[in-house]
């Protein structure tokens, strides 16, 4: 994959703390060690743009995963806002539908030559299942709502979408080889489930054909966690 010259670049960090310093020392810390740093709504709510410099300050690319999900100018309006944190990455809800998809690549598009982000759009959190699915009207397996906005995202402009490793294949003979596919729910062998339900290991998930890993626990509540992304990197290819 362009870009990608070594297995840690593939890693996003999920930094899903309100402490500010536990995430500066984190994002240090990991500089070297994985390809960047993935900041949400916890974060965010509590730290705002100012908190996000502060982590980011040491050069570490962003993802800043806020899933934006309103009317089509109101997202638009958000991705313009976040241009300004210079992002590697944003995200929408791909279930906000094409003409909001369309809305916020555009407000990508106006940022400066060479800092354009990529925004990517959330398919089905990989914390629900089949029943969670039908419990708000959609009797159907996760992986059909997965291949169904994966198609929409990519007819709208956007660059890739957020999806468990096990609808990686399908996804792929869906939307080609170029469409990005950024994967959470990532546990190395020695590590928890947590709250993931739909997981696979790092090896797993890059030789499915994933091209980002979005890690948090495993990495951050390690006693060392440079030492523990170092040894997902190695688990890869």
């Amino acid at each position: 994959m362009v870009g990608i010259k070594h297995a840690w670049q593939r890693i996003f960090v999920a930094l899903d703390t309100t402490d500010v310093g536990r995430a500066v020392e984190l994002a240090n810390g990991l500089k070297g060690k994985v390809g960047g740093v993935k900041l949400g709504k916890e974060f965010f709510t509590a730290h705002g743009p100012d908190g996000v410099h502060r982590v980011t300050e040491c050069g570490m690319p962003l993802f800043l995963d806020l899933k934006f999900h309103d009317i089509p100018n109101t997202v638009a309006g958000a991705v313009r806002a976040s241009l300004a944190l210079d992002p590697f990455m944003v995200n929408v809800h791909a279930s906000g539908g094409r003409r909001m998809m369309e809305a916020a690549r555009a407000a990508a598009d106006e940022a400066d030559v060479g800092k354009r982000p990529n925004v990517i759009a959330v398919t089905v959190l990989t914390s629900m299942t089949r029943d969670d699915l039908v419990e708000v009207g959609l009797d159907e397996e996760p992986l059909e709502q997965v291949l169904r906005l994966g198609r929409l995202t990519q007819a709208s402009g956007l660059d890739g979408v957020v999806c468990s490793a096990k609808e990686v294949v399908a996804l792929r003979g869906a939307v080609g080889p170029d469409f990005k596919l950024v994967v959470p729910g990532i546990r190395p062998e020695w590590a928890s489930l947590d709250d993931q339900r739909r997981v696979v290991t790092p090896k797993d998930a890059v030789d499915l054909g994933a091209d980002y890993l979005v890690i948090g626990r495993p990495i951050t509540a390690h006693d060392d966690p440079a030492e523990a992304a170092r040894l997902i990197a190695e688990e890869m290819p």
